[in-house]
C-alpha cells in the first residue's frame, strides 16, 4: 500500500482547506504542518478534519518527556491521526508522545517518529556529531520508534528497507514526480520508487500545491501509485 497524504504547506487556513476540497478524491489523508499549526487560526486540524481524511499532523515535537505528552495530548483532542515526534528525542520522551496522543484521541492516533530529515545527508549529520552515517543512524531511530510503540517512522524512501521485520509503517517525505524540483529535499523519490521501496504513505506537497490545476495533480501522482502499485510482484510471482 502506498496511499497520497497531500502536505497543506500554506500559511493561510482558507487556501489549505480549498486545496484540500479540491484534492480530496485523489488523497488518502492531509498534512498540516507547522506553516499552519502556528498560523492566526488555531483551527487548522478541526477544520481539515471535517473533510472525513485522516489528519497528519507535522508538530515535529521533541522537548522534554511531560511537554511532548501534554502537546500530543492537546493535538489528539483536535483531531490528529497521526503526530510526528523527533526520534532524536529519546525512548522516554518518543513513550511520552504515544502515551499523550492515545489519551488525547481515545485510542485512534498514532505518534510517527521522525528519523532523519530528508533535508540532511551524511556530511551534514557528520557535522552534527553523527559519525557513524546515515544508514546507521535511521536504522538505531527506528528500533527506538518499536521499542516506544509508535505506529511508525518519518523516513527517506531510501531508508524504508531499513524498516526489515519492526511492526511499524513507513511516510515518505521527499517525493517528486519525475522531472520536478527537488527544492530543499536532498534525498528525494519519485513515487514509483516510494512504492518498490515499499513505502506506507507517500507525503507530497509542492508538486501538488503550487500547480495550475490541483485536482489534476494529484490525480496524476495517485494514477502513478496505483499503477506502481498494480506492477508490483506479489508473494504468489516467487
Amino acid at each position: 500500500m502506498s496511499g497520497l497524504l497531500v502536505a497543506l504547506d500554506v500559511p493561510d487556513l482558507d487556501r489549505a482547506v480549498q486545496i484540500a476540497h479540491e484534492v480530496a478524491p485523489h488523497a488518502a489523508g492531509f498534512k498540516v504542518g507547522l506553516q499552519l499549526l502556528l498560523g492566526p487560526e488555531p483551527s487548522s486540524v478541526e477544520r481539515i478534519a471535517e473533510l472525513g481524511k485522516p489528519i497528519f499532523v507535522d508538530a515535529k515535537l521533541h522537548d522534554i518527556p511531560a511537554t511532548v505528552e501534554r502537546a500530543a495530548r492537546q493535538l489528539g483532542k483536535r483531531g490528529a491521526r497521526w503526530l510526528t515526534v523527533h526520534a532524536g528525542g529519546g525512548a522516554e520522551m518518543l513513550r511520552a508522545g504515544v502515551s499523550g496522543l492515545a489519551d488525547g484521541s481515545s485510542g485512534s492516533g498514532g505518534v510517527l517518529a521522525v528519523t532523519v530529515l530528508t533535508s540532511l545527508d551524511d556530511a551534514q549529520l557528520e557535522g552534527l556529531g553523527f559519525t557513524e552515517g546515515l544508514t546507521a543512524q535511521t536504522r538505531r531511530l527506528m528500533g527506538l520508534a518499536a521499542d516506544a510503540k509508535a505506529e511508525g517512522v518519518i523516513c527517506s524512501v531510501h531508508e524504508v528497507a531499513l524498516i526489515d521485520d519492526l511492526p511499524l509503517i513507513t511516510v515518505t517525505p521527499g517525493i517528486r514526480p519525475a522531472g520536478s524540483a527537488a527544492n530543499d529535499q536532498l534525498r528525494v523519490a519519485t513515487p514509483a520508487m516510494a512504492v518498490e521501496a515499499g513505502a506506507t504513505y507517500v507525503v507530497v506537497g509542492r508538486p501538488i500545491t503550487g500547480a495550475d490545476d490541483l485536482a489534476a495533480a494529484a490525480m496524476a501522482i495517485s494514477a502513478e501509485l496505483s499503477k506502481a502499485i498494480a506492477a508490483a510482484p506479489t508473494d504468489s510471482d516467487g
